[in-house]
């Protein structure tokens, strides 16, 4: 076997390893498992590194099984939370591990053939009939409260100046090793894989493994680190919020921007977690940032490759496009392209004014859409001597004295874009 826990290392994708674990992935195939609890219905960036960890198994020759915990987001992880979490209602549960599934199945066929296919599950389905005094009495008892009472998860909200940890959220811990014994019992997994704030729920799993099994039973863990900003700030929210893995919640070009506003320490860090580029390309393009930043050679690679692998060459190409209408040249042409929510994240922040259709019906004259119909200038004297500068555009296309504004120059029949100079940009809505 190729060693997997090397190429992780040097992505910086490894926090803590239980010793034996690099040996059993180059010793064989090995069936690993990562989980994601259901707490919406699609997953957000933060996401993608336990998504890319599953690609890169099934990579290398191992086997991954994705589990979606619509028992476990029946109580909620306490892991780096200082509150409880509000239980999810049945209906909108089941919403979300469908949601949680579709978006997972974009990125990892788990309709293969292959001998390491990948497998998903839900563990619902092993812990709907389980009463709680069979769990209790099957899984509680091997498991000490004092054990329990170690982990950091635990410690922290006992000691926190909240109102501590509900027994719910205290077993959280159990249903979660229940499920590594579980997967290890029906399907031979051996490892789990997580943040590194689950190091004490998968550990817990690593004990029930050996103790509900016969003297000899192995089980490993390791975590990646949480992913931060070099500012400390937490990573995957913009002022808008998270930016999530759905292009109905978070725009291609929102999600493209995104990367491609990453700052260059960031940017050096992210290339080589969220990409599968090779070692020496991703050291080539750190080199070239070095020597010319600001071309934003690494920012713009990175962009470019989480998003065809996230929405598509094809999605990708039209983010581009709908870059360089507001930064590049563009034509009109390109701006009637963009669709409707793509053309207001674009502009989004620019001035807006609205208009009446009807005001179009005969055309409508140049000089007073720039002044009295939309306050885009302050009169019709500086809007005729813009226009005598040539600095004024209408729908990215240089315009003069005696043009008129028609229905014809609407984009996606409701937008009209004003330019004055290069940034100066003001859009009209057509009502």
């Amino acid at each position: 076997m190729k060693n997997i826990v090397a190429e992780l290392q040097w992505r910086g994708l490894v926090h803590d390893m239980m010793p034996g674990t690099e040996e059993q992935l180059l010793k064989e195939m090995t069936t690993t498992y990562i989980g994601f609890d259901p707490t919406s219905d699609s997953l957000h960036i933060g996401s993608l590194v336990p998504i890319i960890l599953l690609v890169h198994l099934g990579r290398f020759g191992h086997k991954p099984i994705a589990l979606v915990g619509g028992a476990t987001g029946m109580i909620g992880d306490p892991s780096g939370k200082s509150d409880e979490r509000n239980l999810l209602d049945e209906t909108t549960l089941n919403h979300n591990v469908e949601g949680i599934k579709r978006v997972l199945s974009r990125f990892i066929d788990f309709n293969s053939t292959a001998e390491n296919a990948p497998v998903l599950v839900n563990n619902y389905d092993w812990m709907k009939n389980y009463s709680f005094i069979d769990f209790a009495r099957e899984v509680g008892k091997r498991i000490t409260v004092n054990y329990m009472m170690a982990k950091d998860s635990v410690k922290k909200r006992l000691s926190g100046e909240g109102e501590g940890m509900s027994f719910t959220e205290f077993t959280y811990q159990l249903i979660q090793g229940y499920d590594f014994y579980h997967l290890h019992k029906h399907y031979n997994c051996l490892l789990q894989m997580g943040g590194s704030d689950q190091w004490g729920n998968i550990t817990t799993g690593t004990e029930l493994v050996r103790r509900m099994n016969p003297e000899g039973a192995k089980a490993f863990a390791m975590t990646c680190p949480l992913i931060t900003k070099a500012d400390g700030s937490k990573f995957g929210k913009s002022e808008g919020g998270n930016i999530w893995l759905d292009a109905d919640k978070t725009s291609v070009y929102k999600f493209y921007q995104f990367w491609l506003n990453t700052t260059d320490v960031d940017a050096e860090k992210y290339i080589k977690i969220f990409t599968f580029l090779d070692e020496a390309t991703i050291n080539q393009l750190i080199e070239e940032h070095q020597a010319a930043p600001h071309l934003r050679v690494l920012q713009r690679r990175l962009a470019e490759e989480v998003t065809t692998f996230v929405h598509s060459k094809t999605e990708l190409d039209k983010a581009i496009q709908a870059s360089n209408i507001l930064f590049g040249n563009a034509s009109a042409d390109d701006l009637k392209q963009l669709d409707e929510s793509t053309f207001l994240e674009v502009f989004d922040g620019v001035p807006q004014a609205k208009i009446a259709r009807t005001d179009l019906e005969n055309g409508m004259d140049i000089v007073l859409v720039l002044n009295e119909k939309s306050g885009f200038l302050k009169s019709n004297g500086e809007a005729r001597r813009a226009l005598q500068e040539n600095s004024i555009s209408v729908n990215k296309e240089k315009v003069g004295e005696g043009f008129t504004l028609t229905k014809n120059d609407l984009i996606n029949n409701q937008f009209v874009l004003l330019q004055r100079g290069k940034k100066n940009y003001f859009v009209l809505r057509v009502c």
